[in-house]
């Protein structure tokens, strides 16, 4: 954690866990460190809203932010949830773009920012962090992509688990062994994650804790069975 006392080396500690800063030398990521700005945001707290203008990027430190687009139809759709080390609103380097998404804190959450100058200088001087810049743009495409293509041709019941297991393999790794795993999300979080709605996915978790796979609480659910789960997703 970064602490008042540890000054750029923490901070350039951090950018560099970063895959398209690896590259760089510490000499070259405590310069960056030393324009590093950080941040802290409250759980639920709005990091910057779509559609906002844009000139800063960050790298998340600790705790997680979830990045979510509104669609047509008035859903929350998440598109991602990015944890330390992740970078986002990197589309800021691109000159004034509009944010893509909105992005929120999903719990207490630390960062640093990096303005968009200062990221721009540093394209210029390592062309190659512009190349790891790209396929981490196209990784994130294919990942967009592929999240598109589970919610328009995949059921509401296939979406949800596929959540839920996601959710369990990140915790209990791959989750063929694990038993009764903790997954600390609401329905609303859950939903939005699947691209449903939350009506929808508290039937089909009332549908699985009559089966004996889950037990719903209050912002959480209890998975007994994380292994069953792939019979739902098809």
């Amino acid at each position: 954690m970064i602490s008042s006392m540890s000054g750029s080396d923490q901070i350039a500690q951090l950018l560099g866990r970063v895959p398209i800063f690896a590259g760089l030398t510490p000499e070259q990521l405590r310069d960056l460190a030393s324009v590093a700005v950080p941040r802290r945001w409250s759980s639920s707290e709005v990091i910057f809203r779509e559609g906002d203008a844009g000139d800063t990027c960050y790298v998340v430190q600790d705790g997680h932010v979830r990045v979510t687009r509104n669609h047509s139809d008035g859903r929350t759709i998440t598109l991602a949830e990015l944890h330390s080390g992740d970078l986002f609103g990197e589309l800021a380097m691109f000159g004034s773009e509009k944010r893509s998404a909105t992005v929120e804190a999903a719990e207490d959450t630390t960062a640093v920012a990096l303005l968009a100058g200062d990221m721009r200088r540093l394209l210029l001087r390592h062309p190659d962090i512009a190349i790891k810049l790209l396929a981490a743009f196209a990784e994130r495409l294919k990942e967009a992509n592929e999240r598109i293509s589970r919610q328009s041709f995949q059921t509401v019941a296939s979406r949800v688990a596929g959540v839920l297991l996601a959710h369990t393999e990140e915790i209990a790794g791959d989750g063929d062994g694990a038993q009764n795993v903790l997954i600390r999300s609401t329905r609303a979080e859950i939903a939005q994650l699947a691209g449903s709605s939350r009506e929808s996915v508290s039937r089909f978790l009332a549908t699985l804790e009559r089966a004996g796979l889950v037990t719903c609480g209050r912002g959480k659910v209890v998975i007994h069975d994380p292994a069953a789960l792939r019979r739902y997703i098809y």
